[in-house]
């Protein structure tokens, strides 16, 4: 471990700083600036030659400005002769763009990823990727972790009565069976299809939820429409006051004043991206340094992050 250190771009620091206590490590000192023009420039004030250098950054709001960070800070890390560079990417940004749904679009989730490799990342941990086959679009290794057991583990705290997990739409209906057999209970389905992007319309509902407590699960919420739409065609069949789960809690727009819905309890995020603190009660965040602290040590340390999966993760497996 020593010669490891660790960077954060502007995007997460709070989640920097809580690794590197995990790691028991300083933070590494880097100095970030925008020129007048709005270039950003970028300087590391040690050195980090032959050193495996580690960088946290999360492709969260402003996205465009966050990724050409990371990559000057990449870029710079490369010609400071730095032996390897990882990149811990705990939200990866454009994963929704990850195929064409229509002739004449881009593949945006690959372009990020050829960018990343081509400016000189040699590593990416990542956490509960909107499409695990992105993975597949690096030419480096890619650590693929995931926050569920965070997730089971405080729902299971909670004790709560005749519950449902709920998946929003098909796309999460693994994610979705795999918690409601970990909780013991019945999973529904949302039917939806989405006239344009961040727009969505319900219209089935597979599964019993009547007089059951639902458990929302996704992977990000982003507007928070959705939600809201699958929260009130639920008590429209009488469910209860719901619990919403994600990774990654964007929050885009006026998001935070949407999930603070009478018929929503609880949503439950973790910290891939930095939460401002001015928000209701309602919102608990889990802390996902402990998980992504345990990675780094076996890559840097050997061992297989298979033995760590089957530690933490084994159930949902």
């Amino acid at each position: 471990m020593q010669k490891l250190k660790i960077f954060s771009g502007s995007s997460n620091i709070r989640l920097a700083e809580q690794l590197c206590k995990q790691l028991e490590l300083p933070l590494g000192d880097v100095a970030i600036s925008r020129q007048q023009s709005g270039e950003i420039h970028v300087s590391y004030r040690e050195s980090v030659r032959s050193c495996h250098v580690f960088i946290v950054q999360s492709l969260s709001h402003p996205v465009n400005e966050h990724l050409i960070e990371l990559l000057v800070m990449i870029d710079a890390a490369k010609r400071a002769s730095a032996k390897t560079i990882n990149i811990v990417m705990p939200y990866y940004g454009y994963a929704r763009q990850e195929r064409k749904s229509a002739p004449r679009e881009p593949i945006s989730a690959k372009m990020v990823a050829d960018v990343l490799t081509t400016v000189g990342a040699n590593r990416i941990i990542t956490v509960d990727l909107h499409a695990d086959p992105i993975q597949g679009f690096f030419e480096i290794p890619v650590d693929h972790l995931t926050a569920l057991r965070l997730i089971i583990d405080y729902l299971k705290s909670k004790n709560i009565h005749n519950p449902v997990v709920v998946s929003p739409d098909a796309g999460r209906a693994t994610t979705a069976e795999k918690l409601a057999g970990l909780l013991d209970c019945p999973f529904a389905i949302m039917i939806k299809n989405r006239p344009a992007h961040n727009q969505s319309e319900i219209t089935h509902i597979i599964g019993d939820v009547e007089g059951r407590t639902p458990i929302i699960i996704e992977d990000l919420i982003d507007t928070g429409s959705t939600i809201v739409n699958v929260v009130e065609a639920l008590k429209k069949k009488g469910a209860e006051d719901a619990y919403i789960c994600a990774t990654h809690g964007l929050f885009s727009g006026n998001a935070l004043d949407k999930l603070n819905h009478p018929n929503i309890r609880e949503v439950v995020i973790t910290d891939t991206i930095m939460l401002d603190d001015n928000h209701s009660d309602k919102f608990i965040v889990l802390p996902m340094a402990p998980l992504i602290g345990t990675a780094i040590r076996i890559i840097r340390e050997g061992g297989s992050l298979d033995n760590l999966f089957l530690s933490d993760h084994k159930e949902s497996i």
